[in-house]
């Protein structure tokens, strides 16, 4: 199982990509296998009308980030609090996903604070991400909080800490099962990309 870790900071280092890289290992950890995409590392332009037409920069820089997607069978989406929202990579990431990247595939939702925040992007992706890409977020979600202080170390240093950690293994864990059975129904013949590619 391939499971795509889309890292949305856009920062070059950043507390999310510390929470990325720290899935990942978990993902591995479970037996599975773990890619990041990282949208500081790899930025990608906003969306335009080339991206329909797949003018030679979409093919460049888009299209390996697409295969990977395509291939994955369930998806992380990590994003930092900016402003109480996510980041404007992530928005345009998700709006790229248009040609069945993310289709009816399980997605876990990850909010990264700096403090005692978090819970204002994991609405945000549950109210107004997935019309269009059509990934299934499942009801499980992960917020990091002070996360300068937590998932830095090999081991838990602080109660708080132990307990991230033990909820991000419950997660993935459930985010496998998700991805076994949302592979059901994409290979089930119901699902027409061709004709009902758009939500409504």
């Amino acid at each position: 199982m391939n499971i795509a870790i889309i890292c949305g900071s856009q920062r070059p280092v950043s507390e999310s990509a510390n929470v990325a890289a720290y899935i990942a290992r978990e993902i591995t950890r479970q037996g599975e296998q773990a890619a990041i995409v990282d949208l500081a590392a790899t930025p990608l332009p906003f969306w335009d009308e080339g991206h329909w037409a797949d003018d030679e920069p979409w093919v460049n820089c888009w299209h390996p980030i697409s295969q990977l997607l395509q291939a994955s069978d369930a998806i992380v989406v990590v994003t930092p609090e900016w402003a109480g929202m996510v980041t404007p990579a992530i928005k345009n990431l998700l709006v790229l996903c248009n040609r069945g990247e993310l289709a009816h595939k399980p997605g876990l939702a990850v909010a990264v604070s700096a403090t005692r925040g978090g819970a204002y992007p994991i609405a945000e992706l549950r109210m107004s991400s997935t019309k269009n890409n059509q990934l299934v977020y499942i009801p499980e979600h992960i917020i990091v909080r002070e996360a300068k202080s937590v998932l830095h170390k090999p081991e838990p240093t602080t109660d708080e800490d132990a307990y991230i950690r033990a909820r991000i293994t419950y997660a993935v864990g459930l985010l496998r099962q998700y991805a076994s059975a949302l592979a059901q129904v994409r290979a089930s013949g119901v699902v027409d990309q061709a004709r009902y590619r758009y939500g409504m």
